[in-house]
Parts: C-alpha cells; sequence; structure tokens
C-alpha cells in the first residue's frame, strides 16, 4: 500500500477512534479502529512507517477528542484563531509521540513473536497512554478505556481500571488485526478467543466489592453562567444573589455548588455576603459544599472547597490537587504564552493528595475539582486507610470554558467510569453541564440538560468498601500496570531471541 494511502488510512480510523469517546453505543467502532492500526502496523516492514502510522492515529485521535481547548484558548484566552489551533495541533501531535514510538518498537518486536503478537501490541499501547497520562502532569484525556463504559468490557473496570481496559481492547483489536493478516486461519483465533474469556470471567465476579451505607438528599446547583461573564463586574451581583438564593431555598443534607461558583475571594465580597451565608448554614439543617478561590498575595492562592455544616468549626477545607496546565499553573518556561491570554487567576498553588472528606451524616464526601476526575489513580490515594475511604465522590466543575461542545457530554463518561472503578456514586455539580447524579454501577439515575440554568434535588447512597482497583492502587497507584507491560515485553523479547 503506498504510503500517502497507508497514512489517510490511519487518519481515518484515528477520527473513528475519537468518535467512540463520547459516544458510549459506539465502543465496537474504536475496537474496530484499534483492529485497522494493527493491520497496518503489522504489515508496515519497517519501524520508521509503523511509527508515521501511529502519530498520525494519535495525532488525528487527539484532535477529534480535544479540539474544544481551541474554545477556550481563542474565545476566551484571547488567542488569535491560527494560534489556538496550531497549540492544540501541536499539543496532539506532541502527545502523539508516544504511541509512534510504540507502534515503532512493536515493528521491531514483532518480525519473529507472532505468538506474542496481540499481547506485545496491547503492552506497547498500555505504556503509550500511561506516559502520555503520567509524563508532564498528564494528559489522559480520551483514554481509550473510556469509549467502554457501556460496552462489554465494563465489568473490568473494578479490577484493573480504565487503563487496564484500553490493554484489553487493544489486546482485541490486534488479534482482530491479525486475524486480517492471517486470513481468518485458526492460528489468528487463539488471541481472540484469550481476551474475550477474561471479559465473561470478569463479568461473572465484578458485583458486590461495596455495600449501601445510607441515603442522603442532595441538591446540585448549574449556574450556567457564560465564561465571559463570569468575571464581568456589571452581571456578577446577580450570579452571586442566585447563588445565594438557591442555597438559602436548599433542603435535605448536602448542596453543592459548582467549582468557582462564587468567582471572587471571601475577603472581596460584598459587605455581608459572607456573614449571611455563614449565619444561614450555622441555622439550618442543610451542610454546604461551595466552590470558591482561597488566599492571598501572600500565602498564594488555590481553587477551593468548602465545606459548610452546623456546629462545624473551623470549616472543611479541599484544595485542588491536580492543576491545569496553562489555565491554573503555568509550567516552567511557558510564561509567555499565558501571557497572551485574559484569564484570572492563572497560577495556583496545590493541595495535598490524600485529602479528607467531608461528613454528611455519617457519609463520607470526597470532593475532587474540574478534571482531577480523570486521575483515578490519584482518588484512588484516598482509599489508603478503609476505615476514612469516601463513600460517594463529588465532583465539582466548570466546563463553560469549553463552550456548547462535546465536552460535557465527555466528562460526564469520565466520572461514569469512576464510579465504576470504585463503586461509589458520583455528584455532579456543573456550571454548564452536565450536572448529575451517578450510581456506583455508573449508570445516570438524574440529570439537567446541559446549558441551562437549573437545580438538581435527589437521592444518592453512599457505598461502603473496596474494589481491588481501589486496594492496589491506592497501594502502588499505576505501578503494577506499568509491571504487566514490562513483563509481556520482556516475554515477547525472550520469545524472540528464542526463534532468532
Amino acid at each position: 500500500m503506498p504510503l500517502w494511502l497507508e497514512l489517510l488510512a490511519a487518519a481515518g480510523a484515528g477520527a473513528a477512534h475519537a468518535w467512540s469517546f463520547g459516544n458510549t453505543s459506539l465502543w465496537w467502532v474504536q475496537l474496530l479502529a484499534i483492529a485497522l492500526l494493527a493491520w497496518r502496523v503489522q504489515q508496515a516492514g519497517s519501524a520508521w512507517r509503523a511509527a508515521g502510522i501511529g502519530w498520525v492515529f494519535g495525532t488525528v485521535w487527539l484532535v477529534g477528542g480535544t479540539w474544544w481547548l481551541f474554545i477556550s484558548m481563542h474565545r476566551y484566552g484571547g488567542l488569535p484563531a491560527w494560534l489556538a489551533a496550531a497549540a492544540v495541533l501541536l499539543l496532539s501531535a506532541f502527545l502523539s509521540l508516544y504511541l509512534a514510538g510504540a507502534m515503532a518498537l512493536h515493528a521491531r518486536l514483532a518480525a519473529r513473536t507472532r505468538l506474542w503478537l496481540a499481547p506485545l501490541f496491547a503492552a506497547l499501547w498500555l505504556l503509550a497512554e500511561l506516559a502520555r497520562g503520567l509524563v508532564f502532569t498528564g494528559f489522559p484525556w480520551a483514554a481509550s478505556g473510556y469509549a467502554h463504559v457501556d460496552g462489554p468490557l465494563a465489568p473490568l473496570a473494578p479490577w484493573v481500571g480504565v487503563y487496564g481496559i484500553g490493554f484489553v481492547a487493544a489486546w482485541l483489536g490486534a488479534a482482530l488485526g491479525k486475524l486480517l493478516n492471517t486470513g481468518g486461519r485458526p492460528c489468528g483465533w487463539a488471541p481472540l478467543l484469550s481476551a474475550l474469556a477474561l471479559c465473561v470471567a470478569a463479568s461473572a465476579v465484578s458485583e458486590g466489592f461495596t455495600t449501601p451505607t445510607r441515603n442522603l438528599t442532595v441538591t446540585l446547583l448549574q449556574g450556567n453562567v457564560p465564561q465571559d461573564e463570569k468575571f464581568d463586574a456589571a452581571r456578577l451581583p446577580a450570579v452571586l444573589d442566585w447563588y445565594a438564593d438557591q442555597l438559602q431555598a436548599a433542603t435535605g443534607d448536602l448542596v453543592i455548588t459548582p467549582e468557582t461558583a462564587i468567582p471572587l475571594l471571601p475577603q472581596q465580597l460584598p459587605p455581608g455576603y459572607w456573614d449571611a451565608l455563614e449565619r444561614q448554614v450555622a441555622q439550618g439543617q442543610t451542610a454546604v459544599l461551595l466552590g470558591l478561590p482561597l488566599g492571598d498575595l501572600d500565602t498564594g492562592y488555590t481553587n477551593s472547597v468548602l465545606g459548610l455544616a452546623r456546629g462545624r468549626q473551623p470549616h472543611y477545607r479541599y484544595d485542588k490537587h491536580h492543576l491545569v496546565p496553562f489555565g491554573e499553573v503555568i509550567p516552567t518556561g511557558f510564561r509567555w504564552f499565558v501571557d497572551l491570554m485574559r484569564m484570572p487567576l492563572g497560577d495556583f498553588d496545590r493541595g495535598p493528595l490524600n485529602a479528607p472528606s467531608f461528613e454528611v451524616r455519617g457519609e463520607r464526601v470526597a470532593p475532587n475539582i474540574c478534571y482531577e476526575d480523570l486521575f483515578g489513580e490519584e482518588l484512588a490515594a484516598r482509599f489508603a486507610d478503609p476505615a476514612r475511604a469516601p463513600t460517594v465522590f463529588a465532583n465539582m466543575s466548570n466546563i463553560g470554558w469549553f463552550g456548547d461542545t462535546v465536552a460535557p457530554y465527555q466528562h460526564l463518561q469520565i466520572s461514569r467510569m469512576r464510579t465504576l472503578e470504585f463503586q461509589l456514586p458520583m455528584l455532579r455539580a456543573t456550571n454548564t453541564g452536565a450536572t448529575a447524579v451517578i450510581d456506583h454501577t455508573g449508570r445516570v439515575t438524574q440529570q439537567l440538560p446541559t446549558f441551562t440554568r437549573g437545580v438538581l434535588t435527589g437521592p444518592v447512597q453512599g457505598r461502603a468498601g473496596l474494589t481491588p482497583f481501589a486496594r492496589w492502587a491506592s497501594a502502588a497507584g499505576l505501578w503494577p500496570l506499568l509491571a504487566l507491560a514490562a513483563g509481556v515485553l520482556l516475554a515477547a523479547w525472550v520469545w524472540r531471541r528464542r526463534d532468532a
């Protein structure tokens, strides 16, 4: 096949792979996309050609999954359109170098490793995804495992997490690719059948890792404040009044606001606003998780959540740990880039990794802010002590930076994966969506329409207990998956040397 046609096919497969992220019924499209990639890499004939195929596939995949970053940089950050588009493309192209290297190594090792072809491809795919998720603070958005929230691989989540699901999906895709290469001969079926057997076994034993605790009645607020109005002095009083009114009207056990629902420091609020809010909580029965920035010029600023409850002093505080590069923390050497954008409060301090939970009627509610729920291995750190482990997750986000795009639906998909990994419910209070209640099985039980102002009130049932993923990830992070990939690579190399 001519190189230009090879790269065009890789681009099409990468686009199909991106399409499956945010469309959970299309998990099978992702498997076919990976199968096409594996098929062409197996036929590449050289490491450089395989690297080019992998790089084009990965670049189109990431551009298709994160194109909405353009909106935050251009519409709200003030970058020229060409520069914002170039930034998205360059970011995707850079992060795809991991996959390019993985495919090059596959071409080198696969020549005499036919028996290990599918697991070798899966191990290299896993290493590429782990590198993208960990290096330079990590950006694992659109990781392959998220396509399977509603698919047959979902029961693997409490065992191996999203990266483990991606490993199995890559195994299946490579096995399908081998079937294409072998013309459907019996030798091509073994890797496919072995991966399917693993999925069936996991499905049979994935229930019951956590048990129900108490029911809470929760209220989730969705202010739907356009990002370009969030700090507008003329519009801010109406936003503050709306949140004050909703906090006062809320009943039940807990009310949760979005990230930076109050975009000002407490000392910057109108006179009497903060005192009235504290007095209201002290006199009522409803606890509050409130998103706002904290700090000052001398001590630094944090993107934070305050927990207010009757009779509780001092207030509970959670400071965001995993900060967004360029939006909340400025990487070394990139001050010039951030200075081109008009984004307030662009340099925050980092909170602790293993933060305590906010107790509400005996339930331990664990906040996470914005895309922190993208890092399941970091959430797992809170399960190191089972007696203090969360029973409910609460994600507080502002995806208003990315406009009316697929980003809120993708983020909902990510949150659903976390509920499957830990078998805990997730409460999502967001500025523009998707505000929702997700149960411990990944099912959305209630949801507000996106890009509307609204209030969602309903029940959530806490869960106690630890899944296998929570146990090993809290103890060792993602090292077990790295060890798995390294073990497969070592076995394939030994096999190759034996047959040399």
